[in-house]
């Protein structure tokens, strides 16, 4: 009997996948914050209280999509992606130490905001805490993993599509509803996206074999194409496209009014600069398939 342990579930990703995950293997549970887990506990302060031993663990809870103004909502960060880890191992070692352990990291972990196919040979220089904390979180679960012989995959993911997506691919679809999203120079900067669907499909892939993967789709849609197929189903009008020039300058303006204006010379960088990443080494060792985004993403 496959048993999975499925931790942050209530989040976007669980949102997407848990229907996949209950078709595929025998029991599933969930650990997470809310009324709806089957295990209700805060991670970042509690050491869960696990009855069941389970086959796989995938380990998804999380801190993310916050840009944090104080100390406290930095180590925030590392209570929930570090520590949070750390108190989810001790409630497995009481039921014994499950035989896989898939950990959803991020590609945050690189430091990159820009850069072309990068590969998971790249530093791992990601320096805000919540790249410190995933790292922290990696290095601690290799070590954990190795002393308790539990085959460890780590999942490096780009930015996540599905049903109510979160970060910038949730930005943008809030912005074409409301008629204020604006490509720049014809919308052609490039980054790498991941269906969330297809962590669902690399657990069977991962689970007896382990190793660090970075996980996108092949291809790398443009912020163009994006929009174009958001606005699609919206039903609205595909969204216009500026000067490089005239969003460079409002960019400048929103540095001085700050959140009250739509863009600043941060998110000026990441809608202009491409930041792909490489799955060759997912594709190649796995036998893996990603799913292509612009023919699988539907965003109601």
């Amino acid at each position: 009997m496959n048993k999975l342990l499925f931790t942050g579930a209530s989040g976007f990703l669980g949102y997407n996948i848990l229907p996949l995950l209950y078709k595929e293997y025998d029991v599933v549970h969930t650990l997470g914050l809310t009324l709806k887990d089957d295990i209700k506990i805060n991670l970042a302060k509690e050491v869960p209280p696990i009855n069941t031993h389970y086959d796989i663990v995938l380990h998804a809870c999380g801190k993310a999509h916050v840009v944090p103004k104080t100390e406290e909502e930095k180590q925030a960060f590392y209570d929930v992606n570090y520590q949070g880890t750390i108190n989810l191992c001790k409630g497995l070692e009481k039921v014994g130490a499950p035989k896989a352990l898939v950990f959803i990291s991020t590609v945050a972990v690189y430091g990159c905001e820009f850069g072309e196919l990068i590969t998971e040979e790249h530093p791992l220089n990601g320096d805000t805490p919540y790249a410190k904390s995933k790292i922290m979180a990696e290095r601690f679960l290799i070590e954990w993993c190795k002393a308790n012989n539990v085959v460890l995959s780590i999942l490096r993911p780009s930015l996540l599509a599905g049903i109510n997506p979160p970060g910038n691919l949730g930005d943008m679809i809030r912005g074409i509803k409301k008629g204020f999203y604006l490509n720049i120079a014809g919308g052609k900067v490039q980054k790498s996206i991941l269906m969330a669907d297809d962590i669902a499909n690399l657990i069977p892939l991962v689970k007896d074999k382990g190793g660090v993967y970075n996980v996108c789709d092949t291809d790398q849609p443009s912020f163009g194409q994006l929009s174009k197929l958001i606005a699609q189903q919206l039903g609205k009008r595909s969204p216009i496209s500026i000067p490089y020039w005239m969003a460079k300058s409002l960019a400048l303006v929103g540095d001085v009014l700050g959140n009250r204006f739509p863009i600043n010379s941060q998110r000026f960088n990441k809608l202009t600069k491409s930041l792909t990443f490489s799955n060759q080494k997912a594709v190649h060792e796995l036998g893996w398939t990603p799913l292509k985004v612009l023919e699988n993403l539907k965003i109601q």
